[in-house]
C-alpha cells in the first residue's frame, strides 16, 4: 500500500484563490494595492524564470508588480540606494532581492538593508530572531510552505516527533522555528550527524532540506511517517534526459511513509503562492490590520 501524495501544485492553486479574495477584501476596505516589488541582478536563467513567474502570479492575484532589472556590473551602493527608494515608498509594502547576487555584492549587506517589515523573502536578521522568539514574522517561504502542507495533513501537530534534514538559513534553521512553534520534539539532522538513517527513523514528520539527490531511502523512514521533500535536483535519467528529483528517494519512500510531497509537484509551486501571502500580510500589518488567518504566524 503506498503513501498518499500530497499534492502541492493543487494546495497552491487553493491559497493563491484565497489570496486573491483576500486581496480583493483589503483594496474594498482600504482603498490600496498590496504592492510587491522584485529586484533582479544580472542575467541568470533561472532566476529569470523566477522572476517572471512571481510577477504573472502577483498580478493575478490583485496585487501591484513591479520589476527592477538591473545589469550584473551593478555596484553595491546602486544596488543599496534602489532598496532605500522602495523602503520609502509607501506603495510598496514587499520587497524581493532575487539570489544569487554577483560576486561584486555582499549578500548579507543587501538583506540587512531591507527594510524588516517589508521583508517578504524573512530573511532580514530581525524577522529571524522575531520567528526564534515566538514573535509576529515575515517568514521564509519555503519553510511557510510546507508548514502549510503539515498542516493540512495532519491538524494538530503538537507532540510530533520531527526531523529536519539540512540546516540552511533559507529552509533548515526556519523550518525548525516553525516546528518549534507548532509543539513538535525537532531534531536538526545535517552531513556530520552520526547514523542519520537511524535518526530518520524516529521522526514522524521528515522534512529533507540538504541538496543531495535521492539521499533518504525508504528504509530511512518511520512506516507511516509524513515526508516533506523539499530538494530540487536535476540529474541524468537512464535515457540521458535530465529529470528533477528530490533529496528523497520517492520510489522506495512512497512504499513506507503515510504521505509524502513528489518532486515537481510538491512544495515548489508552495513558494512563490507563499510570496504573495507574505505581501499580503506586510501590506496589513502596514494599515494596522492582522493578516488573513492561515497565512501568516
Amino acid at each position: 500500500m503506498g503513501a498518499d501524495i500530497i499534492d502541492g501544485k493543487a494546495f497552491a492553486a487553493k491559497l493563491r484563490g484565497r489570496i486573491a479574495e483576500a486581496v480583493a477584501d483589503f483594496r474594498r476596505d482600504k482603498g490600496l494595492v498590496p504592492g510587491l516589488a522584485v529586484v533582479l541582478v544580472g542575467e541568470d536563467p533561472a532566476s529569470q524564470v523566477y522572476v517572471r513567474n512571481k510577477g504573472r502570479q502577483t498580478l493575478e492575484a490583485g496585487m501591484a508588480s513591479e520589476e527592477h532589472r538591473l545589469p550584473a556590473t551593478t555596484g553595491q551602493a546602486e544596488l543599496l540606494a534602489l532598496i532605500a527608494r522602495l523602503n520609502a515608498d509607501p506603495a510598496v509594502h514587499g520587497i524581493l532581492v532575487q539570489l544569487p547576487l554577483p560576486s561584486q555584492i555582499d549578500t548579507a549587506a543587501v538583506i540587512g538593508a531591507v527594510s524588516p517589515e517589508k521583508d517578504v523573502d524573512g530573511f532580514h536578521v530581525i524577522n529571524v530572531g522575531r520567528l526564534a522568539t515566538g514573535q509576529k514574522a515575515l517568514v521564509p517561504c519555503t519553510p511557510l510552505g510546507c508548514l502549510m502542507l503539515l498542516r493540512d495533513r495532519l491538524g494538530d501537530l503538537s507532540g510530533a516527533n520531527a526531523l529536519v534534514l539540512g540546516r540552511s538559513n533559507i529552509v533548515g534553521k526556519p523550518m525548525a522555528q516553525l516546528l518549534l512553534g507548532e509543539s513538535c520534539t525537532v531534531t536538526v539532522a545535517h552531513s556530520r550527524t552520526r547514523d542519520l538513517a537511524a535518526t530518520c527513523a524516529r521522526a514522524d514528520i521528515l522534512v529533507a532540506a540538504v541538496g543531495r539527490p535521492e539521499m533518504v531511502k525508504g528504509d530511512w523512514i518511520r512506516p507511516g511517517a509524513t515526508v516533506i521533500d523539499v530538494g530540487i535536483n536535476r540529474v541524468q535519467g537512464p535515457d540521458g534526459k535530465a529529470r528533477l528529483v528530490g533529496d528523497v528517494d520517492f520510489a522506495s519512500a512512497a512504499e513506507v511513509a503515510g504521505a509524502i510531497t513528489p518532486v515537481p509537484g510538491g512544495v515548489g509551486p508552495m513558494t512563490i503562492a507563499c510570496l504573495l501571502a507574505n505581501t499580503l500580510t506586510a501590506a496589513c500589518r502596514a494599515n494596522g490590520l492582522e493578516a488573513p488567518a492561515g497565512l501568516a504566524v
